[in-house]
């Protein structure tokens, strides 16, 4: 077996080494600035992420999604930094092809966690609408209580019982969502029956008075009792009014301290909320009651002796 001489090889190594040399000394130059180039956007991108990150930590709720966003941002304009000095010492090729690569890479990785992207795409998504807040009241997805935390993949909502739910951000981002606490008020409504001797038009006026006292109750002005329908032993009313939701006073509190008002409020106007009545007829179109019936049928009897 033949090896090639030592010298050639030395030689074919050395003009490598020579053309090397000089390619890089005629590109020094271009080398120094490229190298200034970075280190100027790198700079640029420490004092750009510092008054962005001030920025959005204002704008949103969640500190996660702030820093993110700047994270992003501060990635993408040293990438542009870099891609800048590598075009201008001559490694186009290298740029289109690190473009193409991050391209490919990204795309797999959507494809991989399609589910993780899409719940991260809808945190940052509500981070910028801001539906809900840390503290307000919603429900979504049969779940209803009090956000606790917005993270950049789900919601943490603390329940009226105690629990604590997870819910995925793309669940809130797609469903209907009812925020209690947006608008500051929160309307109660009570259904009650009072009885068709009395007067629907008199316990609206009652309670409307009665209501209308308590601390408790805004918008005093709309506080209300409608008539709803027709029961079988009641006309059945609807009370409503409003209260400040977030405020001083418990929900559940309200609604018990309103039935009561209720209650007393129309026992004292002499207005009765009735039982459940049972009119007993004997006749296909009514008017023969059990009294009509016994009368009947003793007479009749005293006759035939």
């Amino acid at each position: 077996m033949e090896f090639p001489q030592i010298d050639k090889v030395s030689a074919l190594i050395n003009e490598k080494l020579q053309m090397w040399l000089e390619q890089g000394i005629k590109h020094l130059p271009n080398i120094v600035v490229a190298i200034f180039i970075a280190i100027i956007f790198g700079v640029l991108a420490n004092l750009l992420g510092k008054i962005v990150k001030r920025g959005l930590r204002r704008a949103f709720e969640s500190r996660q999604i702030a820093d993110l966003l700047t994270s992003i941002l501060k990635a993408a304009f040293i990438c542009a930094g870099l891609f800048i000095a590598l075009d201008f010492v001559g490694l186009q090729g290298t740029v289109t092809s690190l473009l193409a690569g991050a391209g490919i890479v990204g795309l797999a990785i959507g494809f991989a966690f399609q589910d993780l992207t899409e719940n991260f795409i809808a945190g940052v998504a509500m981070g910028i609408r801001k539906p809900f807040e840390i503290g307000d009241v919603i429900e979504a997805d049969n779940v209803f209580g009090k956000v606790e935390a917005i993270n950049l993949r789900n919601t943490l909502v603390t329940t009226f019982f105690g629990q604590r739910e997870i819910i995925p951000n793309k669940i809130l981002f797609r469903n209907i969502l009812t925020n209690y606490s947006v608008m500051g008020y929160r309307r109660l409504e009570v259904p009650v029956g009072i009885s068709y001797a009395d007067d629907p038009n008199h316990a609206r006026d009652v309670l409307v008075n009665a209501l209308n006292e308590k601390a408790y109750v805004a918008k005093k002005d709309e506080t209300n009792v409608f008539a709803a329908s027709f029961g079988d032993s009641s006309v059945n009313l609807l009370v409503w009014f409003w209260m400040k939701y977030p405020g001083p006073h418990n929900f559940m509190e309200v609604r018990h301290d309103a039935v009561v008002t209720i209650r007393q409020t129309l026992d004292d106007a002499g207005i009765l909320i009735p039982f459940p009545i049972r009119t007993i007829d004997f006749d296909a179109k009514g008017g023969k009651t059990l009294d009509t019936m016994i009368s009947a049928s003793r007479q009749s009897t005293s006759e035939q002796q």
